[in-house]
């Protein structure tokens, strides 16, 4: 992987603080025009190092949906769904996730990476039930419900869908 691009833009008219942001392939650190070289290099540095963990928490790895899978089957599921792995695929273009239950794995599209973490974990709840009840009857739909913003994430993937297709997807 090439080194990162970075630009710095100094400002006379800013005076204390430092922000970045990502631009296509560069990455734009904003700075106090009177700032040393030498806090130039540890700003630099500072906020490339933000912007990567910020960007690993909207965008967590396979082990980490993993990981959160497992502690929402804990907090809301008493611990019963056990998933064998959740994983991101780009091959679900109508579906949020789905699962196969008899052998405990989760697919969720990559589609929901960059969205709000509730999102992602309503996605994982909804396949965690499936793992307990294939089915989307009462039960299933109670069981859900029990991860306090099911409904706020709900709707918030159903407009998003609504924006972007003129329709509603499903888990």
């Amino acid at each position: 992987m090439p080194p990162e691009t970075v630009e710095v833009r100094r400002s006379s008219r800013r005076r204390r603080t430092v922000s970045a942001y990502r631009d296509g392939e560069k990455t734009i650190v904003l700075l106090p025009a009177g700032l040393s070289s030498t806090d130039e290099e540890q700003w630099v540095r500072r906020m490339l190092d933000r912007l990567a963990a910020k960007e690993q928490r909207r965008r967590p790895s396979d082990d980490d949906l993993l990981d959160r899978a497992v502690d929402l089957s804990a907090r809301y599921l008493d611990g019963e769904a056990k998933p064998s792995s959740v994983r991101w695929v780009e091959n679900q273009q109508h579906r949020w996730g789905s699962c196969t239950p008899d052998h405990g794995t989760i697919r969720i599209s990559t589609r929901l990476r960059g969205m709000p973490s509730w999102v992602v974990d309503y996605v994982i709840m909804h396949e965690l039930v499936h793992l307990l009840v294939p089915s989307h009857g009462s039960r299933f739909w109670a069981l859900v419900e029990r991860y306090p913003k099911a409904e706020r994430a709900r709707g918030f993937l159903e407009g998003f869908s609504t924006a972007a297709h003129g329709s509603a997807e499903e888990c």
